[in-house]
């Protein structure tokens, strides 16, 4: 087995708002794979007395212990869980109804000897590439789809698309949203390799065009994740201040990669 994490934040100056994990069991049979993205809010405060990295801490590590430890549970049903285990410790100090508690993008997978199964919130990207080559990209487009109108203002995200019907979800304090998820899963001996991004990694294919998904997951193959985000960043600094690539709201953002061989 080859695993690989890398995971940078966008500035030095702030936290890494991002989570990555490996989990493997210690049967040695199948394991898993976690990457969140900490949503960053708006100055005007989150309703909570927490970072959004405490969050993403303390939900990726409850699902990467309820992955590897309860596979009896669809993988929905561990989201719904991680959610709910950590809206719990801090519930009793924390307004968890605020548009803006602090939430994240979700990656989830896990793999036997027999299957791979996958889960994927909101905007982070995971990548399965088959034996022979071709590369299938599991996405949640549901933001992507939005018409710019709809995202114009942080107030009108939160009432109009933020968790709501016909915008996007992410992982906030609401068990339930877990099935709103994109799911699916894969024959074990169909899938080579995995590769899970978040959108500040992904911005290589979505944001600057640089090549497709078979390409990303070839680049962190045979160069790295590490090679993936420093192409990332390259490219972010060349467009500092022309902008040419729009719906970029940040110079740079988290970025965080977990390539699997398994």
């Amino acid at each position: 087995m080859r695993t690989e994490v890398v995971s940078e934040p966008g500035r030095t100056d702030c936290p890494n708002e991002d989570f990555a994990s490996i989990g493997l069991p210690a049967s040695g049979q199948g394991g898993c794979l976690v990457v969140l993205d900490g949503v960053t809010p708006p100055r005007t405060g989150t309703g909570c007395s927490h970072s959004v990295s405490w969050f993403t801490a303390r939900l990726g590590g409850a699902l990467t212990e309820l992955t590897v430890s309860c596979r009896d549970l669809t993988l929905p049903e561990i989201l719904s869980r991680a959610i709910l285990r950590t809206a719990e410790s801090h519930a009793p100090t924390c307004d968890l109804s605020h548009p803006r508690t602090p939430q994240a993008t979700v990656v989830l997978a896990r793999w036997s000897a027999e299957a791979v199964e996958y889960l994927v919130l909101s905007d982070s990207v995971l990548l399965l590439e088959s034996p022979d080559g071709p590369v299938t990209p599991v996405l949640d487009d549901r933001l992507a789809r939005l018409p710019r109108a709809s995202l114009a203002t942080d107030a009108l995200i939160d009432a109009v698309v933020r968790n709501k019907e016909g915008g996007f979800f992410t992982a906030a304090a609401d068990p339930s949203v877990a099935a709103r998820a994109v799911t699916g899963s894969a024959p074990r001996a169909g899938v080579r390799a995995l590769a899970a991004l978040t959108d500040g990694a992904a911005r290589w294919v979505e944001k600057f065009h640089a090549g497709d998904w078979a390409r990303c997951l070839g680049l962190v193959r045979e160069e790295g994740a590490g090679s993936l985000v420093a192409r990332v960043r390259a490219l972010e600094a060349a467009d500092k201040e022309e902008r040419t690539y729009l719906r970029r709201s940040k110079t740079h953002d988290d970025a965080t990669v977990v390539f699997v061989e398994p």
